[in-house]
């Protein structure tokens, strides 16, 4: 079973700087635990350092602290409901972060005391140690009543995401058929690429594109959603998918399809709706996600993942618009990335609250209230065509590869508008408001699997 330790952009620029001090250097790391049973997931809360006061001797190889430097952040740690990281550093660039036989003794020394202190009943550690612009890493994670487990990812979702292997894990060198990927962006980024856990949310003519794309980057872990089935319109935009297959289920369709083009793909596949608690729990061992569905409700629940679970969203929108005669006047389309501290959907008014509100009742309420003028009609065919879908799906890709190889300005912006019919790109970047859910200030980052699951109702579906 792997683990992953997520760490927000400020919780991880905080490890990175701590690497760099010249002297050794400790905290407690508070993170919040996930087991989704495939794997275990971190979820990092805060990290309360050691005062200056309560070091006793600290040098470049050896640190020796009082208690009450870390016994206050045990007490936090039961207060929120989480795992007391015990974190210090091993410095200089050629620093090596694994457990020294000093470790290991005030491991043995301390363990018990932070498994009674935070009523977590688990002691975990985190090493770290500079390596360019990010750390290197080594973390183990032990149970009360278990076995020892290593820490073997950490993954960084800041302006830039990084996904860090563990010092000690074994790199494999990217398959020959990536060479000129590798010939571009080296070969760890493909390494991240074989490595990372996407989910995409919808398997139409956007998602489907995003998919292909992905798969022939590298991606090797996919998770498609989608509740629909093919349908004969559908062909023309949805990649992989022939007259053949209509009537069958999309992420069916789009799963065989995508296999054949990597055989060691590992695609997991759920027809529902992520309006559907369980659905929208299968989420939480995913890295990233891509939304690509057209309903408001869905994006509503999207819009959350990024607060409650540190999972960044890219989601991405088409809208094309014609006038009366059926002449196309608009292509516009839409990339927004969801990462904590960044404005979510409803935030930035990217969503349809009441069409949203809508999409959430059964078929016969909706229509009930369409009916009356309560509620918008729903189920209108809109336009769609595959160089347009496929146009945006790419764009949402840079996006992706964008955060992790670092290729754009330093400041990167955290919407692309794209329009077409005016051959017109545009960005910009909104901030979480006061008093809102994804607003840092609520303490719902990582809040992870807290309930109610991310902070909202759900229906009995």
């Amino acid at each position: 079973m792997i683990t992953t330790l997520v760490l927000p952009g400020s919780l991880a620029d905080e490890i990175t700087t701590a690497s760099r001090n010249p002297l050794e250097c400790a905290a407690v790391l508070l993170a919040r635990r996930i087991d989704t049973g495939a794997e275990v997931r971190l979820l990092g809360r805060s990290l309360h350092w050691v005062p200056q006061a309560a070091y006793c001797e600290q040098s470049s190889h050896h640190m020796l602290i009082r208690s009450e430097g870390y016994v206050g952040a045990l007490g936090a740690a039961e207060k929120d409901g989480a795992v007391p990281i015990w974190f210090h550093t091993h410095p200089g660039e050629e620093g090596v972060p694994l457990p020294s036989p000093h470790d290991r003794q005030v491991d043995r020394e301390i363990g018990d005391l932070f498994q009674l202190r935070s009523g977590s009943g688990v002691y975990a550690t985190l090493i770290a140690s500079p390596r360019g612009e990010s750390f290197v890493f080594s973390g183990e994670v032990t149970p009360e009543d278990g076995e020892t487990a290593p820490i073997g990812r950490v993954w960084m979702v800041g302006d830039r995401w990084r996904l860090l292997p563990s010092f000690a894990s074994q790199v494999a060198t990217p398959n020959a058929i990536f060479d000129r990927n590798v010939r571009a962006f080296g070969p760890d980024i493909q390494c991240v690429l074989g490595d990372i856990r996407v989910a995409i949310v919808g398997a139409g003519g956007t998602g489907s594109a995003v998919a292909e794309q992905l798969v022939r980057l590298g991606v090797r872990h996919l998770l498609l959603i989608d509740n629909d089935t093919l349908s004969a319109s559908n062909v023309t935009r949805v990649y992989g998918s022939t007259p053949r297959e209509v009537g069958q289920p999309k992420v069916d369709v789009l799963a065989a399809h995508l296999t054949r083009i990597a055989p060691e793909l590992r695609c997991s596949t759920i027809q529902g709706m992520v309006t559907v608690k369980h659905v929208a729990q299968a989420l939480r061992a995913s890295d990233l996600v891509f939304g690509c569905t057209d309903d408001n409700a869905g994006r509503l629940v999207l819009s959350r993942l990024s607060t409650f679970l540190l999972t960044p969203v890219i989601d991405v929108g088409v809208l094309l618009s014609s006038d009366r005669r059926g002449v196309l006047t608009g292509i516009d389309g839409r990339i927004t990335t969801l990462t904590a501290g960044a404005a979510c959907l409803v935030c930035r008014g990217r969503v349809d609250m009441a069409r949203a509100a809508a999409e959430m009742r059964t078929p016969e309420e909706r229509q009930r209230l369409a009916d009356e003028g309560y509620a918008p009609a729903l189920g209108q065919v809109e336009p769609a065509v595959v160089a347009f879908t496929t146009a945006v799906a790419a764009a949402a890709v840079n996006e992706l590869l964008d955060r992790l190889i670092g290729y754009g300005p330093p400041e990167r912006p955290t919407e692309t508008l794209l329009r077409l019919h005016e051959r017109e790109i545009s960005t910009n970047e909104a901030l979480s408001r006061q008093g809102h859910y994804c607003h840092v200030a609520q303490g719902k980052w990582g809040a992870g699997d807290e309930e109610p699951f991310l902070g909202q109702l759900w229906g009995t579906a």
